[in-house]
Formats: structure tokens, sequence, C-alpha cells
């Protein structure tokens, strides 16, 4: 069974998200924890969030995967810019247990002049604070285009994260397709040569989610601009064959692609459900 879903807003709560996932067709969603570009969290609620696991086992929804703000950086140069970081992690951890067992997505950020060892460094020393080791909740490092000075645009740079940090059997890897594409990775030619070399360097094994997005941009450009599935530069057979790859197939889903309305979503999902055979 294909568990497709997409960005989900916040407002409302836990409950109010799932009915607009489950009214959109998915069984998997994405939420921001809080405000994409920074600020406090609204204080969650138990029994909001009770409803919510009630719902989802009644209509098969699973797999969420929690975006952490895009202002989050770990390896940024400011103490400040860090100590949000810190912070911010550290309550979204927290408030993750109210969904045990699900993922927490987070962009391993910008070494802004600072070079990419340092920046590797510093991302570590973040997540050995905010790991724990009773947390059920895996906290997913996702793939970065490249662009300027993002760290996390290689496996090999992902790797170094992970065997730099303590509490590494609760980290894992979210791929997103316009972001590798973007980096570099043809994944349209040679998704089978991609996914090795993700293995050898990573492992399939960390590999836990899926941002499903097609690309503005020709291979390797490092520039991260994200298109509807079928306006990009990756032809839909090549989405049809992420969509399937046997090492893909299980994983949760997540479209970001640009769209005017939620309706839009509605139809890439119900896009998604024929690419993979469903119907």
């Amino acid at each position: 069974m294909l568990r497709i879903g997409c960005h989900i807003s916040a407002a409302g709560g836990y409950l109010a998200m799932g009915q607009r996932a489950h009214r959109l067709g998915g069984n998997t969603f994405a939420f921001f924890t809080r405000n994409p570009r920074g600020g406090a969290a609204k204080a969650a609620d138990p029994a909001d969030a009770e409803a919510f696991l009630a719902f989802c086992r009644e209509h098969d929804i699973d797999r969420l995967v929690a975006h952490a703000p895009y202002t989050l950086n770990p390896c940024a140069e400011k103490q400040n810019v860090r100590d949000f970081a810190l912070l911010a992690f550290r309550e979204d951890l927290r408030r993750m247990e109210l969904t045990p067992g699900q993922y927490y997505n987070f962009h391993p950020g910008s070494h802004v002049g600072q070079g990419v060892e340092t920046g590797i460094a510093k991302i570590a020393e973040v997540l050995d604070q905010v790991l724990f080791p009773e947390m059920t909740t895996t906290v997913l490092l996702e793939t970065m285009a490249g662009k300027g000075s993002e760290v996390g645009g290689t496996f090999e740079q992902l790797r170094q994260i992970i065997d730099r940090t303590a509490l590494s059997d609760k980290l894992g890897v979210c791929l997103d397709t316009c972001h590798v594409w973007d980096g570099g990775y043809d994944i349209v030619n040679d998704l089978d040569g991609v996914l090795t070399k993700f293995d050898k360097t990573v492992g399939l094994d960390r590999l836990k989610a899926i941002h499903l997005n097609n690309s503005k941009n020709d291979l390797g450009v490092a520039k991260d601009r994200h298109a509807r599935l079928t306006e990009g530069k990756l032809p839909l057979d090549a989405i049809g064959r992420i969509l399937n790859h046997p090492a893909l197939e299980k994983l949760p889903f997540i479209l970001e692609t640009p769209q005017e309305d939620e309706s839009g979503y509605a139809e890439e999902i119900a896009l998604c459900h024929r690419l993979h055979g469903d119907e």
C-alpha cells in the first residue's frame, strides 16, 4: 500500500490536521511544529492528541513527518541562532512524544562561512544535547540541494553527522527528490545507482521518508526550487519509478509541491496512487 500525503496546516490542532489529511486522500502527512519562519510553538493539548491518535487508527494514518522550522540552524555562527535551535529542538522532541513512534525532520543547517567540517561538528553537538534515550521519535536529517553554505548536500556529509552523534540510533534520513536532483544525484536516469550509493554511504535502513517533489532546475544546479509533479524537470515516468522502487515504496511519501490551494494536493495524491498502480 502506498503511504502518501502532503504538508498540512497545523491550525486547529492534531485532530483537525488528521481530518484535513484524510479529506485530501492522504494516509500520512507532514506539518510544521511551529511557524516555519520561527517563533514560539503553541501549547499542545494532550486530549486533542489522544483524539487524533484514535482518528488515525480508524483511518489508517501513520508515519507522520513533522518538520522543524526553517530557521532552526544548529550550525549557525551566531550564538542566539544556536540557542533557538536548542530551544526549538528540545520543545519539539518532547511534544512529539504525544504522537509516539513518528518522525521529526530538519534541515541540517548552513555553516555561513565557517566551513563544512565546523558545521558538521556543531550539528552533532546540538543533537547530542537534544536527543534522549527514552524518546520514541526518529529525527530525520533531510538531504539538501547544496546551495550556498548548506550542510547535507551530499550523502557523505549526512554520514559524518550520524557518525559524530552519540545516540545515532535515533537518527534517520528524509530524501528530498528535488534536493538530491538539484544536488547532482541523477534519480531520473540512474535511480538504482543513486540508491546504491546511498546504501553504501549512509545505509538504506536509515532512509525513513521521502519528500516527493519535482524540480524547476536542471540536474546539479544546487538551487532548490520545487515544482509540481507534472511541471518540472523530472519526467512523470521517473516519479513513477521512485514510487514503485522496492527500496522506497513502503516509505511515507510527502508532497511539498507549490499549490494554489489544498485541492492541488488532492489531485497529486490521486496521481501518485495511479502511478503506483493502486487504481
